[in-house]
């Protein structure tokens, strides 16, 4: 099959979850035989190759702008696709869901994965959350597949939109600690920290977070990994209250660090309330980090019983650092349990052969 994977900054991965997806599985897809195809802004890459990893790459470019960015480049991309002899385009992010009337005039099998639920962001205003509610409902009667991450997706885009999904999860690789000393590079020690990795942004809690971990009397760091590309009122509050306890190293792309940083950690704090299966905490679960987890359905979907929950309250959550902090022997169990559920539920291999496994039924569907 010839493939097009398209609404990403694209690969080598150096940002979010969609990136990692597109890396991973596209990587696995071309070694299974299949032409890969990836869509990548011109701007996110000062070195830009000409393949990675058996995929083809190409460059477009994009409006610099906040709310255009992903419009603009995936606008182009999809233009550049259905003129090309591709198969199947696979487009992630439902805020793209208005252009895939495109391929449905050239009658190109589409598929998309919509992430999250991402008109509930705090970000968004009004109109920003009016789009996105009307990306859903288009994606939902343009695309030939929607692909939902979890359940709790699958289920909302049938009650909505009366729209079956296909079930695909993300993947997550198993990590074990090599180079602790890389540790060193942010001042911490293994097991003497906790962890959160997320954009710094009001749906993932940072700021909670920090409040959490103040209310606590203990010798541990705060590892908060992350940041914002447009900085705004809550990103600058999250570094405000921030003190000599709690490390801020921004955005880490090294994947050795990355490694280092979660199967080293005392515990791994998981605030995203809005999206699906969130990449992060499943490699916290592959990386075999007790987890402590906000409790929303999104997160008792992807962690079960292999992790506690705290509701959004700074105090609730500190009352499960703490109990955390008093019970060292109790989290073993958990650690084990995360990562023998990823390991049977998450391997980026599944993943692939599931999308592998879509393309193919779409190709064999007449279009409608």
């Amino acid at each position: 099959m010839k493939i097009a994977l398209i609404g990403t900054r694209g690969v080598p991965a150096n940002y979010g979850g969609f990136e990692t997806c597109v890396e991973e599985v596209g990587s696995r897809l071309a070694s299974m035989g299949h032409e890969v195809t990836v869509y990548c802004r011109s701007s996110s890459y000062a070195k830009r190759l000409v393949s990675y990893k058996g995929m083809k790459l190409v460059y477009l470019p994009s409006l610099k702008r906040k709310s255009l960015e992903t419009l603009s480049h995936t606008f182009l991309s999809i233009l550049h696709a259905v003129i090309r002899p591709f198969d199947i385009l696979m487009v992630f992010n439902v805020a793209n869901s208005p252009f895939l009337i495109f391929p449905r005039i050239f009658r190109k099998k589409t598929a998309i994965n919509t992430d999250g639920l991402e008109w509930k962001r705090g970000k968004w205003g009004l109109v920003g959350k009016t789009y996105f509610k009307l990306s859903e409902w288009i994606g939902a009667k343009l695309t030939d597949r929607i692909v939902a991450d979890c359940a709790v997706l699958q289920d909302y885009y049938l009650k909505n939109y009366q729209v079956s999904s296909s079930l695909i999860a993300y993947g997550a690789y198993p990590a074990h600690s090599k180079k602790p000393e890389l540790l060193n590079l942010l001042g911490v020690n293994p097991n003497d920290y906790f962890l959160q990795i997320t954009r710094f942004e009001p749906e993932n809690n940072p700021l909670l977070t920090i409040e959490a971990f103040k209310k606590l009397k203990t010798n541990k760091k705060l590892v908060l990994v992350g940041g914002v590309k447009y900085p705004g009122p809550y990103s600058n509050k999250v570094l405000e209250t921030a003190d000599e306890r709690i490390i801020l190293p921004g955005f880490i792309y090294d994947k050795e660090l990355l490694d280092e940083l979660w199967c080293n950690s005392y515990s791994y704090i998981h605030g995203n309330e809005v999206g699906g299966t969130n990449p992060a905490l499943l490699q916290s679960m592959a990386s075999g980090t007790f987890i402590i987890a906000i409790d929303i359905p999104f997160s008792r979907d992807v962690l079960k019983d292999c992790g506690i929950f705290y509701q959004k309250d700074s105090s609730h959550l500190a009352e499960q650092m703490k109990w955390s902090l008093e019970n060292p022997k109790l989290l073993e169990g958990y650690k084990v349990k995360a990562v023998e559920r990823t390991r049977e539920f998450y391997s980026w291999n599944q993943v692939a052969k599931e999308y592998e496994s879509l393309f193919k039924g779409l190709l064999k569907e007449d279009f409608t």
